[in-house]
C-alpha cells in the first residue's frame, strides 16, 4: 500500500499541471475513431519530419505525405505547423510519463521506481531519439511548451522523493532543487548513452543502475 503513494506521483497530472492528453491542448480533438487514427498519424508524421529536418526546414505538405494524409485534411486538426509543433512536443511529454509509469509495480521501493522509471526513458529516447532534436527546438520555437514539457517532468520527481521520503526510504527535505538536479542528470545520461552512443556497451538497464547507484551512495568516500 505505501510503496502505490510513490507510483502514483508518476500519473498526478492535475496538480503539477500535466497534460491528460498531448494532443488535445493545439489540435481539434476528433470525436471519431478515424479521426483519432488520422491525428496519431499526423503526430508520428510530425515527430520523424521535425526530427530530421528541424522545425523551420519541415514543411505541412511533407507532414502530411508522410502520413498518408491529404493536404487539406490537416487543417482540420491543426491551425498551423507551429500549433502541430506545440501539440508534438505535448504528446512527447505524455509518452515520457506513461512509459515511466508502465515500468513500475506496486511491489517497488523508492530507489527501485527511480531506476526503472530512467530505464524506461532511455528505452523510449532509443527508439525516439528525435525526442531530444525537437524539444530543444521547442526552446526558441515555443519556450512555453519547452518550459512546460522540463516542469511538468520535474514536479512528478519533487512528488516521487517527497513520497520517498514519508515512506522513510528517503531522507526529509526533498523537493524542487533535487528534482531538478536528477532530471538534469537523466535527460544528459540518455543523451550520451542513447542518442550519442559513442561505441558503449551500456544498455538502459546498467545505465540506469548505475544513475541509481549514485543516488544511494553519493561521491564521497564513506
Amino acid at each position: 500500500m505505501g510503496n502505490s503513494r510513490v507510483m502514483a506521483a508518476m500519473s498526478e497530472g492535475a496538480r503539477t499541471g500535466v497534460r491528460d492528453e498531448g494532443s488535445a491542448s493545439e489540435a481539434r480533438v476528433p470525436r471519431t475513431e478515424r479521426g483519432r487514427r488520422t491525428l496519431r498519424k499526423l503526430l508520428d508524421a510530425a515527430a520523424e519530419e521535425f526530427g530530421e529536418k528541424g522545425f523551420h526546414e519541415a514543411s505541412v505538405s511533407s507532414i502530411t505525405r508522410r502520413a498518408g494524409v491529404a493536404l487539406g485534411s490537416f487543417y482540420t486538426y491543426f491551425e498551423s505547423k507551429d500549433a502541430l509543433f506545440r501539440a508534438l512536443v505535448g504528446d512527447m511529454s505524455e509518452k515520457v510519463r506513461t512509459s515511466a509509469r508502465s515500468a513500475l509495480s506496486d511491489g517497488m521501493g523508492a530507489l527501485e521506481i527511480e531506476r526503472a522509471a530512467l530505464a524506461a526513458f532511455l528505452r523510449f529516447a532509443a527508439e525516439h531519439k528525435e525526442i531530444y532534436r525537437i524539444i530543444d527546438e521547442a526552446e526558441f520555437v515555443d519556450p512555453e511548451s519547452y518550459r512546460q514539457h522540463y516542469e511538468t517532468i520535474a514536479a512528478r520527481i519533487a512528488d516521487r522523493l517527497r513520497a520517498g521520503a514519508t515512506l522513510g526510504e528517503f531522507r526529509d527535505g526533498l523537493g524542487e532543487l533535487e528534482a531538478w538536479a536528477l532530471m538534469g542528470m537523466n535527460v544528459f545520461v540518455g543523451l550520451r548513452y542513447v542518442v550519442w552512443g559513442g561505441g558503449t556497451e551500456l544498455g538502459a538497464d546498467e545505465v540506469a543502475a548505475g544513475v541509481n547507484r549514485l543516488l544511494a551512495e553519493g561521491v564521497l568516500r564513506r
